[in-house]
């Protein structure tokens, strides 16, 4: 039987940079290759859509990998989109984002279990208020909470009412995933 290993954050810092995005989970290594077109256009449609309301309800900052989130040394995750407080961005510290309001994962084949499970559990776990796993080619979106033990399914728009925003967020998922 193959020996156990255990990744912390740190030793996961430290891997090269050869385009493969590392993150631990309760020391499970997570590794996810480059990402697919359509990934990164849904990256950047929602990052400005964000940004956009963000520039009129400013709450947060909205932000994507490659990042270095940690809330315990056997863990570390690189969102693919998150918006955190504006306090705890501008000290230009990751060990000081640790509030995220809002966390995206867009799922590419290698990132199914990781994105919809592992990652989803610690998030859950860090009390993120709302994921959204987003799903380009079925054309549909799953909303979860801390207390969920089931996904939302979304199939119209990702809504999003921040505390302390006079509006909220929303942005329907035939504008985000229609085609290149």
């Amino acid at each position: 039987m193959p020996a156990l290993q255990f990744y912390s954050a740190e030793r996961v810092r430290s891997f090269p940079e050869d385009g493969n995005r590392y993150e631990t989970v309760h020391g499970e290594l997570l590794v996810t290759p480059a990402p697919r077109v359509m990934h990164q256009a849904v990256v950047f449609r929602l990052a400005h859509a964000l940004s956009t309301y963000l520039a009129h309800e400013p709450i947060g900052i909205v932000l994507g990998s490659p990042a270095d989130i940690s809330w315990a040394p056997d863990s570390l995750v690189q969102p693919d989109l998150f918006v955190a407080p504006r306090d705890e961005i501008r000290t230009l510290r990751w060990d000081q984002v640790r509030t995220l309001l809002v966390v995206v994962e867009i799922l590419s084949p290698s990132s199914v279990r990781a994105d919809r499970f592992t990652k989803r559990r610690l998030y859950q776990e860090a009390g993120v208020p709302l994921y959204w796993v987003l799903n380009p080619e079925a054309g549909q979106a799953e909303v979860w909470r801390p207390d969920s033990t089931f996904p939302e399914p979304v199939v119209e728009a990702l809504t999003w009412i921040p505390k302390g925003a006079s509006s909220g967020f929303h942005l329907l998922l035939e504008e985000l995933f229609r085609s290149l």
